[in-house]
């Protein structure tokens, strides 16, 4: 897929795949930070499942010295992060080509050409319940972001149509994978300020692959979490075992007919 380029709300133009998805990555940033997730000058923000990196050219817009680890396995979004990554952060802002894992490997990723940040390790958070990603779609359509309320104007009974068709095309390709403890080793990284994780169901997997020693490293958590097999439970447990005290758990409006929710995690 051609790399294209795409201007946000608020002017910056950054590299893209898929000008409306750049769009839609942007208005979820705001959605990060709430509930005690801030981002600060001379932060260290770990991004699992950046995608093109919009998160990034946020956080490092918004300070000099903030510097950003952001993950992205599939070869032709990758390819536009680093772009990013250049153009708005050199030095600060890296493009890390792996999957976050429990384990070092690697594995096969669905990828949707058409709608790439739905990419994938796991596939069956989709396939397992029928309707879900349509759900969303609809959801997206009643809820959208700022510059694109036309979408408002569409029947909600196309959205089963518009899942298929942003569902076709899907590719397999192997990528690898790395813990999160592996590159905080590798990069000798002394604090995480933020972890930030959406990665598209393989977030529990993402923190299973933290050490006892560099969960002390990491101030704050936001993590999109698919609520299957209890995970919200089984995650919130877990921040809670490593220290973390105030734990929010809220559902985008657009993602009310999902299994899911963002959980917001701080120290204090």
């Amino acid at each position: 897929m051609e790399m294209n380029t795409t201007k946000l709300i608020d002017g910056t133009e950054v590299y893209c795949l898929l000008r409306p998805e750049a769009k839609m990555l942007d208005y979820h940033v705001e959605g990060y930070m709430q509930h005690g997730i801030s981002i600060n000058e001379g932060d260290v923000v770990f991004d699992v499942g950046a995608n093109i990196g919009v998160f990034g050219i946020r956080a490092v817009q918004k300070y000099d010295n903030v510097k950003v680890y952001a993950f992205e396995p599939i070869p032709e979004i990758l390819a536009v992060l680093k772009s990013n990554a250049e153009k708005f952060g050199k030095q600060r802002f890296f493009a890390l080509p792996y999957g976050v894992s429990s384990k070092n490997g690697t594995t096969t990723f669905s990828y949707f050409p058409n709608t790439p940040a739905l990419s994938t390790s796991h596939p069956e958070m989709w396939d397992d319940n029928p309707g879900a990603f349509s759900k969303a779609v609809k959801g997206s359509m009643q809820h959208p972001p700022p510059g694109m309320g036309w979408m408002k104007w569409l029947p909600s009974a196309v959205s089963g149509i518009i899942a298929k068709g942003l569902q076709s095309g899907k590719r397999m390709i192997s990528c690898e994978l790395r813990t999160i403890s592996s590159v905080i080793a590798e990069y000798k990284i002394p604090k995480i300020d933020l972890l930030k994780i959406d990665c598209e169901g393989a977030e529990l997997d993402a923190l299973l692959g933290i050490t006892n020693e560099d969960w002390r490293k990491i101030n704050k958590v936001v993590v999109e979490v698919h609520d299957v097999e209890n995970r919200v439970s089984v995650i919130t447990e877990m921040l809670k075992s490593h220290g973390f005290t105030k734990i929010v758990k809220e559902k985008e409006k657009a993602l009310e007919e999902t299994l899911l929710f963002n959980l917001y995690a701080t120290r204090n």
